[in-house]
């Protein structure tokens, strides 16, 4: 599931559902929109692991609750059922994926620079050590900022688009840009994972989303995803 800025208690700019702990909300905001949260999925507060994203390539499985968030990790995989894992962005790329036959799922933070060197095969490397097959899963890349609105410098597209084939795109105003979402499917499918999936919104065109790149200062959503208890 993908949440929205809509239905929590912070304030104006994080307004109001914000799951960020690191942007500068109140604490006691953000520790409220949480429990809602975990109410919501119908799961314990501490059955909902959280990381702290360092735009990285490290993936980490889990199989228990964790003590505060993931250190310097970017994906986090489980085989725990009803142990949800979330990535939070507001531009970058939330990718979820799921074995369904053994029960395997991750949650990847790929942004312009974890996706470049390479976060998303890490979680798909640690999702295989975790008894996961490549073939048998499926993805789904989360809302973030299209390829119209990110416009990057010439140098730059170059130089993800040589590590991340199929990112590179032209802007609504003509100018080089990054589409994530596309070299990440092109990534995918490479490896052979056959299902797919494309949530189409732009973090930057569509305001019950929160956006770095239209807003400065704002809020996190969240994007998870977990192993449903027998």
């Amino acid at each position: 599931m993908v949440t929205t800025r809509a239905g929590g208690v912070s304030t104006t700019p994080y307004d109001s559902f914000n799951l960020g702990t690191h942007v500068g909300d109140e604490p006691g905001s953000v520790a409220a929109n949480r429990r809602r949260l975990a109410q919501d999925l119908k799961l314990a507060e501490d059955h909902v692991a959280w990381m702290e994203q360092v735009h990285g390539r490290t993936a980490m499985v889990v199989d228990s609750p964790l003590d505060g968030p993931a250190e310097a990790t970017d994906a986090l995989v489980t085989a725990q059922p009803g142990l949800a894992v979330a990535v939070l962005v507001a531009d970058c790329v939330p990718v979820l994926l799921a074995d369904p036959e053994a029960g395997v799922v991750g949650a990847v933070h790929a942004g312009r620079v974890g996706a470049r060197v390479g976060v998303l095969p890490a979680a798909l490397r640690a999702m295989k050590d975790a008894g996961a097959r490549i073939d048998r899963i499926e993805a789904l890349l989360g809302p973030a900022v299209c390829g119209q609105c990110y416009e990057v410098p010439p140098a730059m597209q170059a130089d993800v688009e040589k590590h991340l084939p199929g990112s590179a795109c032209r802007t609504r105003s003509g100018t080089s840009g990054l589409d994530l979402r596309a070299g990440l499917w092109e990534q995918l499918a490479a490896v052979g994972v056959a299902k797919i999936g494309i949530d189409p919104r732009c973090t930057v065109e569509d305001r019950t989303l929160f956006s770095h790149r239209r807003e400065g200062t704002t809020g996190r959503l969240a994007a998870l995803t977990w192993v449903e208890r027998a």
